[in-house]
């Protein structure tokens, strides 16, 4: 049985040594593009070679993420990111776009694929379709159950990577778009501004995510990889979490001690998500941020001083957080001053009364309000590791030699590079030595990236060289090699289409919303399915026109297969997914599929496996800007929609933020009014999802012509709409001007 792998992250070079030190049996980490991470301190390629070379020592695994969306001109970049990852030998490429797949199935063979959690994958028919298309791992979904993740695991020959502790986001990860539709910085494109985060009407944190913890609940997944999250945390929080996790995986119940430094480090309040089912006590609705580890309440203030009882030793200099009514963040400040037993003392006892001086212009405090220790000293220096030193360890290019010796030179060439050092020289004594002297000298190679595979010496004459002469003879050798690698380049593409006639498409989920439209107007209707369609009225419209579309998250598929079979049997032969679970469910080989936009189309190297794939058309990503639509958009071989109009789903929740308990569950729909920074929210909280939506709805009909696209798209999914007021947008759409009230996005955008 292979061993349960501990990953753990690295967001600079300090954090892997930290991680491999403290027991991590691979790393993952990002290069300076391309990284869902972008704002951490990431990896040059030396430093990429240097990281793989001492893991691979240790016998341990280097993955690293290019797991963002990538716009056209970004192509030529990806090359060398990729290049840099054949050359630098790491063990697998964790990837979201399917153009990067695209060019590691064609031109980087030797690097594995991982399915990004940016992803989406959320169940085993996912899981399959990735399989299928030639990854070797899966990181699933955080928000699925024990039961979910042992199933998707037991697929053979499908390694499966799942996140024990860290950061969790309120979105299934992949399908968000709040930050970059609302404040211009993408999620797919690793920049998101975490709005979430903030606080929504009501002065609460509605979608504010405690931290993951699973703690020796891990012992319980059958998952090839746990994967810890922190690539923008300290070396300390990287080491103390990786030692937490290490422990446990090797048989050690959980440490009480190890558990409390890392909330001193950085922690939001813990919780295990839907590991164990439906879990609503997992958002922290007054606070965000860092809290730290909670050594007791307040008794109380006196003269500028804070007394309480602390749990926990505490010391000058530590820092203290105390959560204050109506502020965002806990009130935090450093410890200068300590009272114990009425003495001035640098170290406190735990269960024993303190007094601490409080700094100027503290906030109202009062009696019982929760203090944490949020910075501990002792903890600080808790975690020393060690590291190679700079350039000890280097991924080696291996190179043959062959050295000829002259009466008055030495030669010595490798491929087509070579050198020579003039001499005279005498015939020698013991010719075994001279081989030897020749072969120990090009051993040396230093600081080079090099290492000697084979070695020929020609010496007919059998002259002695002095070693003076052959140390400088493989230098100039050395120095003249210029290593070779992989070099890839962008695939050539099919012919665009010409595009000159271009037609409506008009989606819903609700085909009573079509009973005023003249549908001869448009060349397809899309219907968003249920378990529950409506086919009364869905037999009553032309067959032809119909294209059936599927949720973009199904937990339960097998509920829906028998809807979709019984579609088939009816004679519906078009399809649009929106996540490759749905390509399990309906065989692109077999019917005409479409991709909805949440399988992300921003290149032409993705266009190219979707091709490959069997795709009938894409879909143009919403969130993507003006300027790449149009250079995508030129190049483009595949039938192309571009959406015109459409409530977008700013993201797409299994956390639900109803009052009630879910004993007490009404089901149904319900509508939730929100408000941020004067932005305007309506949340759609349906059982066990939550889908939220800006107040106004996209519209880009004005621009529309400026992109090359086969048909432009108007959707009405998931809000209210009437058949009249969906026959008054439609009509304006199709004249190609904008909703007086309605917000563009990105498409004004430059950088996203």
């Amino acid at each position: 049985m292979m061993k349960t792998e501990l990953l753990a992250p690295a967001g600079d070079i300090e954090a892997a040594y930290a991680a491999l030190y403290y027991g991590a049996d691979a790393i993952y980490l990002g290069l300076k593009n391309f990284s869902a991470r972008a704002s951490a301190t990431n990896f040059d390629e030396q430093g990429l070679n240097e990281i793989t070379a001492y893991a691979h020592h240790l016998k341990r695994k280097v993955y690293v993420t290019i797991n963002t969306v990538l716009q056209e001109h970004e192509l030529p970049d990806l090359i060398k990111s990729l290049d840099i990852c054949s050359k630098c030998k790491v063990d697998a490429v964790i990837l979201q776009d399917l153009g990067v797949a695209h060019l590691i199935k064609t031109q980087y063979k030797e690097l594995e694929m991982h399915a990004s959690t940016q992803m989406a994958v959320h169940n085993k028919e996912g899981a399959l379709f990735l399989k299928s298309l030639g990854f070797s791992r899966v990181v699933l979904a955080r928000e699925l159950t024990v039961d979910e993740i042992n199933k998707i695991s037991a697929i053979e020959g499908l390694e499966t990577e799942v996140f024990i502790h860290g950061a969790l986001c309120y979105s299934y990860s992949g399908i968000c778009e709040f930050s970059a539709m609302e404040y211009g910085k993408s999620a797919n494109r690793g920049k998101c501004l975490y709005p979430c985060r903030a606080c929504f009407g009501e002065n609460k944190h509605l979608f504010s995510m405690k931290d993951l913890a699973l703690e020796s609940d891990i012992l319980n997944l059958n998952a090839t990889s746990l994967k810890i999250e922190g690539r923008k945390k300290s070396a300390l929080y990287v080491a103390a979490v990786t030692d937490y996790y290490r422990k446990i995986l090797d048989g050690q119940k959980p440490d009480l001690r190890r558990a409390e430094n890392i909330k001193q480090i950085f922690s939001r309040p813990w919780c295990k998500f839907h590991l164990q089912g439906k879990n609503k006590n997992v958002i922290d609705h007054d606070f965000v941020g860092h809290r730290g580890l909670e050594i007791g309440k307040i008794e109380n203030i006196t003269k500028g001083r804070l007394i309480f009882t602390p749990t926990h030793a505490i010391s000058r200099f530590d820092g203290l957080q105390i959560d204050v009514e109506g502020q965002e963040k806990p009130f935090g400040f450093s410890i200068q001053n300590i009272k114990q037993n009425g003495k001035n003392v640098f170290e406190a006892q735990k269960n024993i009364a303190v007094e601490i001086e409080l700094p100027r212009g503290y906030p109202t405090l009062k009696k019982d309000m929760e203090v944490y220790l949020a910075s501990s000293s002792q903890v600080k220096g808790a975690y020393d590791y060690t590291k190679p030193k700079p350039k000890e360890f280097q991924n080696k290019t291996n190179v043959d030699v062959t050295v000829e010796v002259f009466k008055d030179k030495i030669c010595a060439l490798s491929g087509c590079f070579s050198s020579c050092v003039k001499g005279e020289f005498e015939s020698a004594k013991d010719l075994g030595k001279v081989y030897d002297a020749f072969v120990k000298s090009f051993q040396k190679t230093g600081d080079t990236v090099f290492e000697l595979s084979q070695f020929e010496l020609k010496n007919p004459l059998g002259l002695f060289v002095p070693a003076s002469t052959i140390n400088e003879l493989r230098r100039g050798l050395y120095n003249n090699i210029v290593p070779e690698f992989k070099h890839g380049f962008l695939s050539k593409l099919p012919k665009p289409l010409s595009n000159k006639k271009t037609g409506f498409i008009i989606k819903t989920d609700n085909l009573h919303l079509l009973d005023e439209l003249d549908l001869s107007l448009f060349q397809e209707i899309i219907y968003l399915i249920d378990e529950k369609p409506d086919f009364e009225k869905l037999v009553a419209l032309p067959l032809e026109k119909i294209r059936i579309s599927l949720p973009t998250v199904c937990r339960k598929p097998e509920c829906l297969i028998t809807t979709v079979k019984k579609l088939m049997d009816l004679g519906y032969l078009k399809w649009e997914v929106s996540n490759y679970w749905g390509l399990s469910v309906v065989d692109a080989k077999k019917y005409d599929v479409s991709f909805g936009p949440f399988i992300y189309m921003f290149n032409s190297e993705a266009l190219l496996m979707a091709k490959g794939i069997g795709a009938t058309r894409v879909c143009f990503g919403v969130e993507d800007t003006l300027k790449n639509l149009e250079e995508f958009s030129s190049k483009a071989f595949l039938p192309t929609s571009f959406i015109i109009y459409q409530d977008v789903p700013l993201f797409t929740s299994a956390v639900c933020i109803r009052k009630n308990d879910c004993t007490h569950c009404k089901g149904g729909q319900e509508w939730l009014s929100l408000s941020k920074d004067g932005k305007h929210f309506e949340a759609l909280s349906v059982p066990c999802q939550i889908m939220m939506f800006d107040q106004l709805p996209f519209c880009a009909a004005s621009v529309a012509k400026d992109v090359r696209a086969s048909y432009y798209q108007m959707d009405f999914c998931f809000k209210p709409y009437t058949s009249q007021k969906v026959k008054e947008i439609s009509q304006k759409l199709m004249n190609f001007e904008d909703i007086e009230t309605s917000i563009q996005g990105n498409l004004k955008r430059t950088n996203i």
